[in-house]
């Protein structure tokens, strides 16, 4: 299943590059067109790039929920349903594709960041501490997203689901401190999950806006996620066609 996911990029190549050039126009346009971090201490580029990969963890939701709608809207789920196979293999094959393409990304955007001058300084522990954050993180984001797939079933209903995205994405401190907001606003941003992760990776990549305190909210806000929304995901992935 998970070779079948991967097979997909050799046959949709425009896709697979726009998921990869995206987050760089972004780090490019907020670091050089709108950038300005209000309220970071420090280069900006330090402050935003952690909050970038933290973003891109995020926006690959939407990529997900396309892809297992259509295959619910084509009917190949229920074809794999009927062969001798695993449930869980048709599930973990998309979540292992898009992982793997989730680590590509953020090799690239890193690539990208230290070509602009940015570097990691928290030494290599802090560095791979960072990535597996982000990676965890993504890995909830995942799951959300199947889950949110399975419930609405249609390739058509994914772009609601889009429309919220991008909100929670920007309602975050990925670009700028929460300080320089208003009171109500900062406080609903320190409280959104990619915040925490961000924050985290910032302080292991030893930048601007970093707190320790913020490394285990990183963790559990994700593991939290998973237990809302995997068990579920996997009980009606299970419960399809009957």
């Amino acid at each position: 299943m998970t070779r079948r996911e991967l097979a997909r990029w050799g046959r949709q190549p425009v896709t697979v590059v726009v998921n990869l050039v995206f987050p760089v126009m972004l780090l490019l346009m907020f670091g050089y067109l709108v950038g300005g971090g209000r309220g970071v201490s420090g280069e900006y580029l330090d402050f935003l790039v952690p909050g970038m990969l933290a973003l891109t963890m995020a926006f690959g939701l939407e990529g997900t929920m396309v892809a297992v709608t259509q295959d619910l809207d084509k009917g190949v789920i229920d074809r794999f349903r009927s062969m001798p196979m695993a449930n869980g293999a048709v599930l973990v094959g998309r979540s292992a594709a898009d992982m793997l393409q989730s680590a590509l990304g953020l090799a690239v955007l890193l690539a990208v960041a230290a070509a602009l001058g940015w570097r990691a300084q928290g030494g290599p522990a802090g560095f791979l501490g960072a990535v597996g954050l982000l990676l965890l993180f993504r890995f909830a984001m995942l799951w959300i997203g199947i889950h949110l797939a399975l419930v609405a079933g249609k390739p058509e209903l994914v772009q609601a689901v889009q429309i919220l995205v991008w909100p929670v994405g920007f309602l975050s401190n990925a670009f700028a401190a929460p300080g320089s907001m208003p009171d109500w606003l900062g406080t609903v941003v320190e409280w959104n999950p990619m915040s925490h992760t961000a924050t985290a990776v910032r302080d292991l990549f030893g930048g601007p806006g970093g707190e320790p305190g913020h490394v285990w909210a990183a963790v559990v806000w994700p593991l939290a996620l998973l237990a809302v929304f995997f068990p579920p995901a996997v009980r009606r992935f299970s419960r399809l066609g009957r």
